[in-house]
C-alpha cells in the first residue's frame, strides 16, 4: 500500500508526473484546433513500458494520440476494468496567471498549472499506482485496462470516440470504468462530503441557423437573418428551466441532507444551494436542463444585410429530458430559425447503490474516517459518453482530500488552477486501496 510518508513514495511520483505533463502543452481549442497529443502519449507510454505494462499508442489524426494498455489480473475469468482519462486540456493566458500555465511549477505545496486539476492529476496518481502495484507484483483479480485519451475537451472525435469505435476489441468484456470529476472533498456543516459521479447531463451542441434576404444596409429589410438569430438567441438567454428531480439528484440530496444533519427542501432548491454553500453547488446546476447562447456569427460588411446568421448553443439535459429539452429549444426558436447538433450524446448514469459504488466510498472511508461519500450527477460531460455508447458504465472517481479554502471548482477550465501535493498523495493510497477490490 502506497504511505504517502516520504517523496518516494506512489504520492510524491504522482506529483512529479503530473509536474512533467503540464510541462507538455496540449492546449485543444476545439473544432480540431489543438497541439498534438502525441507528445504527452508517448511521455505516459514511456512510463507504462518502465513499469513493466505494455502500452500502445494509437492515432485518429496525425499527432492526435492516446495510449491504450492492458495490465493482466490474476484470474482470466473475471470481468476487465478500465480507468480512463484524457491528455488534453483547455487554453490559458499566461497573462492571466500567478505562474505560467505550463511551467509545472511547485509552490506551497502545490503542483501548478493547465491540467493539474483537469486532469493531469488524477493521470499522474493513476500511473503512479500502477507502477507502485506493478513493483511490488500486485494485481487486480480482472485485467486492468487503462485509457489515455486525445480530445475530450471537444468532442472526443478524436479521442475516446475513436477509440470506443476503432479498437472496441481493447475493450470487449468491461463493464465498468472509472475517470475524473468525483472522489473530492467538499467542507460544510463539520462535514467532509466526497460526491461520486453516478452520471452526467446529456450533451446538446447546436448550430442555429437564420434565413433571410440579403441586401442593402439602408434599405427596408423584412426578413433579416441578424436580427431572427437575435431574437431567437434572447429567447433561449431568457428561458427559465422548470426544475427536474432525476433519481440521482434524488439520492444526492438524501445523501447531503444526512450527512450534513439537515432537511433540504424540495420545493426551494435555488435557494438551498445558496444557503449550503459549496455542498449547493454539487446539485445548483443539475436540478434541470439548461442551454447557453456561446457564438454569434454573421455578415461581413455595415452596409450589406447577410443573407443568413448563425449561432452556437451549449444544451445540457437531465437523463430521461431529452424529448422535453428538444421541443422546449424548438419552440423558442420560432419557425424562422433551424438548428442542427454540432454534438448530441445520451445523459449515462451508474448505480448509486451497487458494489462498485460501495467499493470507492469504503476506499475513502478507509484513508478519512470522517468521509461522508454521496452520489451526484455532473453538470457537463466527460469520456463517459463514448463508453457508454459501448456498455461501459463510469463513475467519476478522482479522490482528492482538499482544505476547505481551495476552490477546487472554481478551478476546473479556470485561472492558477493547481492540486495539493498532499491531495496527491491521499488519492493514490485511496485508488490502491480501491484497486485491491477489483
Amino acid at each position: 500500500m502506497a504511505t504517502g510518508d516520504d517523496g518516494d513514495d506512489a504520492g510524491g511520483a504522482a506529483a512529479r508526473i503530473c509536474a512533467d505533463l503540464v510541462r507538455i502543452d496540449t492546449t485543444n481549442r476545439g473544432e480540431g484546433d489543438a497541439r498534438p497529443e502525441r507528445p504527452a502519449a508517448e511521455h505516459v507510454a514511456g512510463l507504462l513500458d518502465g513499469a513493466g505494462a505494455d502500452p500502445v499508442v494509437v492515432e485518429s489524426a496525425p499527432g492526435r494520440a492516446s495510449v491504450l494498455a492492458r495490465v493482466p489480473g490474476t484470474d482470466p475469468s473475471a470481468p476487465p476494468f478500465l480507468i480512463h482519462g484524457h491528455l488534453d486540456v483547455v487554453p490559458a493566458d499566461a497573462a492571466e496567471w500567478t505562474v505560467p500555465p505550463f511551467a509545472g511549477e511547485v509552490r506551497d505545496g502545490c503542483v501548478w498549472g493547465r491540467g493539474t486539476i483537469d486532469m493531469k492529476g488524477t493521470l499522474a496518481m493513476t500511473l503512479a499506482v500502477v507502477a507502485r502495484r506493478l513493483q511490488e507484483g500486485r494485481r487486480t483479480r480482472g485485467d486492468l485496462l487503462l485509457a489515455f485519451l486525445a480530445d475530450e475537451e471537444c468532442t472526443g472525435e478524436y479521442g475516446s470516440r475513436f477509440v470506443a469505435r476503432e479498437h472496441r476489441e481493447f475493450f470487449a468484456g468491461c463493464t465498468e470504468a472509472i475517470s475524473e470529476s468525483g472522489g473530492y472533498s467538499v467542507e460544510a456543516g463539520g462535514a467532509r462530503v466526497y460526491p461520486i459521479a453516478t452520471g452526467e447531463r446529456g450533451t446538446a451542441w447546436m448550430r442555429l441557423t437564420a434565413r433571410g434576404k440579403a441586401g442593402h444596409g439602408s434599405k427596408p429589410a423584412p426578413a433579416n437573418a441578424v436580427a431572427e438569430i437575435a431574437h431567437a438567441v434572447s429567447r433561449i438567454a431568457a428561458h427559465r428551466w422548470p426544475v427536474r428531480l432525476t433519481p440521482g439528484v434524488r439520492a444526492l440530496l438524501d445523501g447531503l441532507a444526512d450527512a450534513l444533519g439537515t432537511t433540504i427542501d424540495h420545493d426551494r432548491l435555488d435557494a438551498e444551494a445558496a444557503r449550503l454553500g459549496d455542498v449547493g453547488r454539487l446539485f445548483a446546476g443539475t436540478i434541470r436542463n439548461s442551454a447557453n447562447p456561446t457564438r454569434l456569427d454573421a455578415g461581413y460588411k455595415v452596409n450589406v444585410v447577410p443573407g443568413t446568421a448563425t449561432a452556437h448553443v451549449d444544451g445540457r439535459y437531465l437523463p430521461g429530458t431529452g424529448d422535453e429539452f428538444l421541443a422546449t429549444i424548438d419552440r423558442l426558436l420560432g419557425p424562422a430559425v433551424a438548428r442542427e447538433f454540432v454534438n448530441f450524446e445520451e445523459a449515462p448514469a451508474a448505480d448509486p447503490a451497487g458494489p462498485t459504488f460501495a467499493a470507492l466510498a469504503g476506499a475513502l472511508r478507509a484513508e478519512d474516517p470522517g468521509a461522508r461519500p454521496v452520489p451526484y450527477v455532473m453538470e457537463g460531460g466527460t469520456d463517459a459518453k463514448s463508453f457508454h455508447r459501448i456498455g461501459i458504465t463510469s463513475y467519476g472517481f478522482a479522490p482528492l482530500r482538499l482544505s476547505p479554502d481551495l476552490d477546487y471548482l472554481g478551478m476546473f477550465h479556470g485561472v492558477d488552477e493547481r492540486v495539493p501535493i498532499d491531495g496527491l498523495a491521499f488519492g493514490t493510497r485511496v485508488l490502491d486501496r480501491f484497486l485491491d477490490t477489483r
